[in-house]
């Protein structure tokens, strides 16, 4: 080998992973593909008539590291999920995010009664159904048309503008969002119109308080990197 073929055999090695892995496989198959990298002639009909031209067999796709890689079954799953994920929330968004919306519920009520409740408590699934309802119907649609109205009227991703967003979520569609779900979770659980308004003036406020914390975060993460389609939470 030149100095050329040295560097290259090199660079092909790394592609492959591990030491073993360049020891066992790299040199036959790079002296393979060395070999074998004449020319290949291709023909075209033109109207003046045939020509034809090279084409180096190093420009061909040869994808090595899929081939070589005992992670690419798991890694080539994660692509195709994410793959679908995406193309539903480009078809179907407004019905992808409720359905999301609706799993993330479920999975944090069924989290939260698993860290909270005694030992002696038995689980409520009732609670969990709500929950997975309210994400559905209400939370996922209201926030996909939330989040498509301020790209709207506010289309830039500045700071500036990012944190104009923000305020518009924590004055307006917090306030409103909270109370929704406090009022449509006590009238599932039985309350009156006046245990539903007791609740609100003693739970609303507190609840905007300690959200404070952290989801002027989370909206300015959203806000400022994830791409409007994306955005559910």
């Amino acid at each position: 080998m030149g100095s050329s073929s040295i560097r290259s055999f090199s660079r092909f090695c790394k592609s492959l992973g591990p030491p073993e892995k360049n020891l066992m496989v790299g040199l036959p198959l790079f002296l393979t593909i060395q070999q074998h990298s004449r020319p290949y002639i291709r023909y075209h009909i033109t109207p003046k008539g045939l020509t034809r031209h090279s084409v180096n067999s190093h420009h061909l796709r040869f994808p090595l590291h899929h081939s070589f890689s005992s992670s690419a079954p798991s890694s080539h799953s994660k692509i195709g999920f994410i793959a679908w994920y995406l193309g539903k929330l480009e078809a179907h968004p407004l019905i992808t995010k409720a359905l999301s919306s609706s799993l993330i519920y479920a999975a944090a009520d069924i989290t939260s009664q698993m860290i909270t409740l005694p030992s002696n408590a038995s689980f409520d699934s009732i609670r969990t159904l709500r929950m997975a309802g309210y994400g559905m119907l209400i939370l996922g649609p209201s926030q996909h048309m939330w989040f498509n109205f301020a790209s709207k009227i506010l289309p830039k991703r500045d700071l500036v503008t990012t944190f104009k967003k923000i305020f518009m979520g924590q004055a307006v569609y917090g306030p409103i969002i909270t109370s929704i779900f406090f009022s449509v979770n006590a009238a599932l659980q039985g309350e009156t119109k006046g245990e539903i308004v007791a609740r609100l003036k003693r739970d609303l406020l507190p609840t905007l308080r300690n959200g404070l914390m952290y989801w002027p975060i989370c909206d300015f993460l959203t806000f400022k990197f994830v791409p409007v389609p994306l955005q559910v939470f």
